[in-house]
């Protein structure tokens, strides 16, 4: 594919980014496209792997077919087999009647099964069946159907130790490994950081209305420089926080907000933090956000800074008295402190004066020697001391502020 090809599938299927790796799996899914191969897809969770399955049925001789997208892991394992491959009529408790599965459905088209390392033992023995003849067996059924269904699998698991340590069936790995492709992490996209950031915020504010945020030079080096875990799935998300809490009501004259490293750093998890093993479980009685109450957020976070707007006209122009709130931050709960870590600190430091202050001057004179060494460049002095850009941000804001 030329450059113009490659932009203009790029443009179709909303993708952004211009990196050597992303590049190649695209090209790559173009390239396979009219073939019947079996394709493994690897990536890290959130890193865009379901749209490469639909570039290549709609790439392929099957795409006037069906395409179907299946997550494996968010089957329960007792009723995955029936869901694949369908079930008789009184084959388990609750099936009142026939059911197709996903492979007779799919006939003829395009099957794209995500999260392909979690089946179970059985139902891997029953792909790698339908893979080899296209035969499989209905649940409670001992006729033999058949399928003409093009598979495309996905894992964000290393399956490669899976078939090492006996998880996964080492003769359905070879089968489903037959054309390759990786997608990259976006750590490993730097350049493509910031480009995703400002479509994200861009989007969001065509959504709600309001003005765009940009980042300041500092702040594109922060944002570009953080660890991403959870990739885009994780980069949009911190991109909609930071657009409902720091943009501004759209007004005539004013089409983006700037901000900087400080506010940015509010917004990005501690690294520590991101390396737990998994992620800590929701409260007991609430369960994830949907997209209409996230939206219903939002807009409210939005109502009220334009509120605040209209105040503040209001004020300056004589309409409206300006009396200064009165707040009581000793009834407020920890969350409500603006860094609750150094409220901790300073407790700390209270109770031990004089060890943790000679520690605190140690870390402060550590950071302004790096900085002096490296012509205050920020990330090459974090670089050198191990510690997170942000880290020295708030150090810098702390100083300024105190002086």
């Amino acid at each position: 594919m030329d450059a113009q090809e490659l932009q203009i599938l790029k443009n179709r299927y909303d993708i952004i980014g211009n990196d050597p790796a992303l590049n190649r799996a695209l090209e790559t899914a173009v390239a396979i496209a009219p073939t019947d191969l079996t394709v493994l897809i690897e990536g890290e969770s959130g890193t865009g792997k379901e749209v490469i399955p639909q570039i290549i049925h709609q790439h392929s001789r099957r795409k006037t077919g069906r395409f179907l997208a299946v997550n494996c892991g968010a089957i329960p394992e007792g009723t995955i087999n029936a869901e694949l491959f369908g079930h008789e009529k009184g084959a388990f408790t609750g099936a009142v009647g026939e059911r197709k599965g996903y492979f007779e459905e799919a006939n003829g088209g395009t099957l794209f099964l995500d999260e392909i390392g979690e089946l179970p033992k059985d139902t891997q023995a029953m792909l790698l069946r339908v893979l080899q003849n296209g035969e499989y067996l209905k649940v409670g059924s001992s006729k033999v159907e058949k399928t003409d269904v093009r598979v495309i699998c996905a894992t964000n698991v290393n399956l490669s130790y899976a078939v090492a340590t006996g998880k996964f069936r080492q003769d359905l790995y070879f089968r489903i490994n037959s054309i390759q492709i990786k997608l990259p992490p976006l750590r490993e996209r730097k350049s493509d950081i910031y480009l995703l950031f400002r479509k994200f915020a861009a989007d969001f504010a065509q959504k709600y209305g309001c003005a765009r945020v940009a980042l300041d030079l500092n702040a594109i080096s922060m944002l570009s420089s953080y660890r991403w875990p959870g990739n885009i799935r994780q980069l949009k998300s911190v991109a909609e926080t930071v657009s409902a809490l720091e943009s501004r009501p759209a007004r005539a004259g004013v089409e983006k907000v700037e901000i900087g490293p400080d506010a940015l750093s509010r917004y990005l998890p501690d690294e520590q933090d991101t390396l737990l093993p998994a992620q800590a479980s929701p409260v007991a009685g609430q369960g994830s956000m949907n997209p209409d109450e996230k939206a219903a957020i939002i807009k409210a976070i939005l109502d009220l800074k334009r509120d605040v707007e209209n105040l503040k006209i209001a004020v300056q122009s004589g309409a409206v008295d300006a009396v200064p709130p009165q707040i009581h931050t000793e009834h407020l709960p920890v969350s409500h402190i603006e860094d609750p870590e150094e409220q901790i600190a300073g407790v700390e430091e209270d109770a031990h004066p004089q060890a943790p202050m000679d520690m605190k001057r140690m870390r402060d004179e550590l950071i302004e020697r790096a900085l002096l060494r490296h012509d205050g460049n920020v990330a090459l002095a974090a670089k050198e001391l191990g510690i997170s850009d942000r880290t020295i941000y708030r150090k810098l804001a702390a100083k300024k502020k105190a002086q």
